[in-house]
């Protein structure tokens, strides 16, 4: 298995959804970094169940403890490890269909792939119950990041085919915790919210957009041509399980505007290059632009629904039906805001040490 990420900034995720804990090490973190639990617990929190009709009943409680990597408050630039126990784990309904995939899920590659001898349960390795674990490493790398004045923001921008309405940054800092699909347009929010508990009232499930936008960048992060900014962040972004697509900037609607129409003419402002428009979403020739980086990512429906579902057996290798009891999520997308939110900042820290902008040592 593949499970780290970056370079000088990487993270080593592990764990599975009922296995005894949901982890992350991260390695290359520079010391002196003032850290403390409540620095990841307030990240890791954005991304429990809420209220409502979008979340799953599972309610883990995600208290997060850091095993190494700090001392008197700040990190030492060991390897800082960091998990959450399972608690709240029910495995009952995939030990009863253990030879029965469910449509949309890993079972049946990761059952070829390992041979049967993966852990199964809730999904195992596949679950997104592993983004805990993503969580907790963006929580340092936002820390980092903030350091040079560099934020990100992730938000919902469409969830079942509602779209909300574009909002300047500010607007989207205060709406964004206002509700519990973290949105930054309030009346759509509500559309939303009415679409997902039709959908749970069906047996059924919605998937969504989340945008994530890195303000503050410094122009020339990137390492063209195959270690680009914007492969980098695809390749994070597809690591959270049920992303499906990633655009930046105009993204897939790029292909049917003329250049004269996607093209960002430069200007000076403030005696700083810029764009007039950020239609490459602040990377250019995998390196960004300096203006702000933004992404968006497309998240499935929920895979594990309350219809029937043809499947097959694997034991016995015959057809059979699947109905899928236990907790899910009806919509995933406000869980995954956070999450999104994490692998950008992760990826950007990496570069930004690649770059020699954040130090070995923080002073």
């Amino acid at each position: 298995m593949g499970n780290s990420l970056g370079k000088l900034f990487t993270i080593t995720s592990f764990g599975e959804s009922h296995g005894r804990c949901v982890g992350v090490v991260v390695d290359g973190c520079p010391a002196g970094l003032p850290l403390a639990d409540e620095d990841i617990q307030s990240e890791v929190d954005k991304r429990r169940p809420g209220a409502g009709a979008a979340s799953t009943s599972r309610s883990e409680e995600d208290r997060v403890e850091i095993l190494s990597g700090t001392y008197n408050g700040h990190t030492t630039g060991a390897p800082i490890c960091m998990l959450a126990w399972n608690q709240d784990v029910d495995s009952s309904q995939y030990l009863k269909n253990r030879f029965l995939p469910r449509p949309g899920h890993a079972d049946f590659t990761a059952f070829t792939k390992y041979g049967g001898f993966n852990d199964f349960r809730g999904g195992g390795r596949f679950s997104g119950r592993i983004t805990a674990s993503f969580v907790m490493a963006g929580a340092i790398a936002k820390k980092l990041l903030g350091l040079k004045g560099i934020e990100v923001l992730a938000h919902t921008v469409e969830i079942g085919g509602i779209k909300a309405q574009p909002k300047e940054t500010d607007e989207i800092r205060k709406n964004i915790d206002n509700n519990t699909l973290r949105c930054a347009d309030p009346a759509a929010a509500e559309k939303m919210l009415e679409a997902i508990e039709k959908a749970r009232a069906e047996g059924d499930s919605l998937g969504g957009i989340v945008e994530a936008v890195a303000l503050n960048i410094p122009t020339g992060l990137g390492e063209p041509v195959f270690d680009t900014l914007e492969g980098d962040l695809a390749k994070a972004m597809f690591a959270i399980p049920a992303v499906k697509g990633v655009e930046f900037g105009s993204g897939f609607s790029a292909a049917a505007k003329r250049g004269s129409e996607n093209n960002d003419s430069f200007t000076i402002r403030n005696g700083k290059i810029v764009t007039q428009t950020n239609n490459a979403g602040g990377i250019l020739g995998g390196i960004s632009s300096g203006m702000p980086i933004v992404v968006r990512v497309a998240v499935k429906p929920t895979s594990s629904i309350g219809k029937d579902q043809n499947t097959v057996d694997m034991e016995k290798m015959e057809p059979a039906t699947l109905s899928i009891e236990g907790r899910h999520d009806a919509c995933i997308i406000p869980r995954a805001v956070p999450v999104v939110g994490a692998m950008m900042a992760a990826t950007l820290c990496d570069f930004a040490i690649r770059a020699g902008i954040i130090p070995e040592v923080i002073k």
